[in-house]
């Protein structure tokens, strides 16, 4: 995926890029199955070329909440304070695009393990069946890395949501993710926490400004624009691994979801 934005003037994801995603979440060539209960799969792939993290990618079977709130629970930064426990710090830097923007996003891991943050460029795309988010990890001049915390890397995290109905959808969460450290190893988000934040999620946005919705509206958005060309790609060789192993041995510290997303 890299690869090919690499090898594009613009960092931007174009059609190809999202088509590319789509495919990589659907295809279930090359993956095995970790676990599959109570509505939910978890995947990992079997790639030889996957020196790294194993590739995690979690497909949920919603029943009660409908793809387009589970696309706002996403996007929704006011709302992700409310429901995600793990966040430290998380908000937006500015507009790349009607449809991608640049955003910084920190987590708590447990102790002794030291906590992680993420610069990503996000970009999104909305059809009359599905609705995708994915971002990668880029650099950002104004935001380096920080010495109380351990700058992760996402290489390619996102989302695809596609609705089985009025009220449900197929919600699938692929992620390959760097997070610098060895005893870190839960890599996929709590998707049945997401879930319940999407069964409350309509009520309290008519609680909460419920007009405003700039990733489906941009002329609601209010972030100042920025020149992508000044963003480039986060590789994951430029930065220290911290092997924190002789500190935990069970502990796990997730990787981001939605900024991650």
């Amino acid at each position: 995926f890299l690869l090919k934005i690499h090898s594009k003037m613009s960092i931007l994801p174009d059609e190809a890029d999202f088509a590319d995603f789509r495919k990589q979440c659907l295809s279930t060539d090359n993956w095995f199955s970790k676990y599959d209960k109570n509505g939910m799969q978890v995947l990992v792939e079997a790639s030889p070329t996957n020196k790294g993290n194993p590739v995690p990618k979690c497909k949920m079977t919603i029943n009660d909440v409908s793809a387009a709130t589970m696309y706002d629970v996403l996007h929704d930064g006011q709302y992700r304070k409310t429901w995600d426990p793990a966040m430290l710090d998380s908000f937006d830097i500015a507009r790349l695009s009607a449809n991608a923007d640049v955003g910084y996003y920190s987590w708590i891991c447990p102790q002794p393990i030291k906590n992680r943050d993420v610069v990503t460029l996000r970009s999104w795309q909305v059809t009359e069946d599905e609705y995708i988010i994915f971002n990668f990890s880029v650099k950002h001049l104004k935001y380096p890395p920080r010495k109380d915390l351990v700058r992760a890397i996402s290489i390619l995290t996102g989302y695809l949501i596609k609705p089985t109905g009025p009220n449900s959808c197929t919600f699938i969460y692929l992620s390959q993710a760097d997070p610098k450290g060895k005893t870190i190893t839960n890599a996929h988000p709590s998707l049945f926490k997401m879930r319940i934040a999407g069964q409350m999620y309509p009520e309290w946005k008519r609680q909460n400004s419920p007009d405003r919705k700039p990733w489906l509206y941009p002329e609601q958005n209010i972030l100042p624009m920025m020149d992508p060309s000044e963003l480039s790609i986060q590789r994951a060789d430029s930065l220290e691994n911290m092997d924190e192993s002789s500190k935990v041995h069970r502990s796990n510290c997730h990787s981001p979801q939605s900024k991650l997303n």
